[in-house]
């Protein structure tokens, strides 16, 4: 691992991990059911591999001296994908609390004075994210995401991630339910190459509708899973929502969901390419502090994005 340098106290950014999942399926060769690493920690080579995985990218905040966020492989770990995988509620609440208590030990491995390491839980869509064709009450979500935010409050996580969410009742439930546990919660939309969510919800309309019906108690918003060029010119007309928006995990490729849903082959993209682009939104939107990955990058997209914008 690197060793730390002195401090940078004059930098805000934080780093974060690359598009896990697709690491494992095309570069390891790992077989996934359901796209899900949450059943990883089951097994000790499991667990070796996703070691792997984060010191990679720990590495790379290590030698900046930049705070990184420690997200649990639990984006899956809910009821109705866990039940696929043939977990009932009481082995899902053993392995969320299992999957914060591996990240914490890695945070007590690495952390230092100048990168600090939070330990989030990863929280995913009940539906599939590219194909949204049942939308939930907010009512309906916080019930639904209840049980996995107790689980991550219970093993001591200091906060939540909802990520890849297609809609806005999902996150406000996601939201009220995090908020009754006393968890800071963000929330990150995903894209269509339209810059609008995969139900048709302008970004705008979703991120204000949100914070409308929950008083604003999501921490922040990101966005994921999608490429910068879909959603950079919705962001240029500077409007307060656009504010809200503290991270960045774009996809390596400009496909679109459907394209990379009936992808046989991983699109890497062009690391420094994806790089420059994350420099230019930081310069329009220098409130863009929380700078990570997702499908189709790895550690090398985030040593570059790293160096473009620090």
């Amino acid at each position: 691992m690197e060793q730390p340098g002195p401090a940078r106290p004059d930098s805000e950014i934080r780093l974060t991990d690359s598009g896990l999942e697709t690491w494992l399926v095309f570069d390891c060769g790992l077989d996934l059911p359901e796209f899900a690493a949450f059943p990883l920690l089951e097994t000790a080579a499991g667990r070796a591999r996703l070691t792997d995985y984060w010191e990679r990218h720990i590495a790379i905040a290590l030698k900046h001296r930049l705070g990184f966020i420690l997200g649990a492989p639990t984006w899956r770990a809910n009821a109705d994908w866990g039940a696929k995988l043939g977990y009932d509620a009481n082995a899902l609440d053993r392995i969320n609390r299992e999957a914060i208590g591996f990240m914490q030990a890695m945070r007590d491995t690495h952390e230092t004075p100048t990168s600090p390491m939070p330990v989030q839980g990863s929280i995913g869509p009940r539906f599939d994210a590219y194909h949204p064709d049942t939308v939930m009450s907010a009512d309906e979500a916080e019930a639904y995401h209840t049980a996995q935010i107790a689980s991550f409050v219970a093993a001591g996580a200091d906060g939540a991630a909802a990520m890849t969410v297609t809609h806005s009742s999902e996150a406000i439930g996601i939201v009220r339910a995090a908020q009754a546990a006393g968890l800071p919660c963000m929330i990150s939309f995903t894209t269509e190459t339209d810059g609008r969510l995969p139900g048709g919800q302008s970004l705008g309309e979703a991120i204000e509708a949100v914070d409308a019906a929950t008083g604003a108690a999501a921490e922040s918003f990101m966005i994921n899973c999608a490429h910068p060029d879909h959603f950079s010119a919705v962001l240029d007309g500077g409007e307060a929502w656009t504010r809200r928006i503290t991270g960045l995990r774009a996809n390596a490729s400009r496909k679109s969901h459907a394209e990379l849903d009936n992808s046989t082959e991983l699109d890497p993209g062009d690391a420094l390419e994806l790089a420059a682009l994350y420099r230019d939104l930081r310069a329009k939107h220098p409130g863009l502090t929380l700078l990570g990955g997702c499908c189709g990058t790895d550690d090398r997209h985030i040593a570059a994005i790293c160096e473009a914008c620090i």
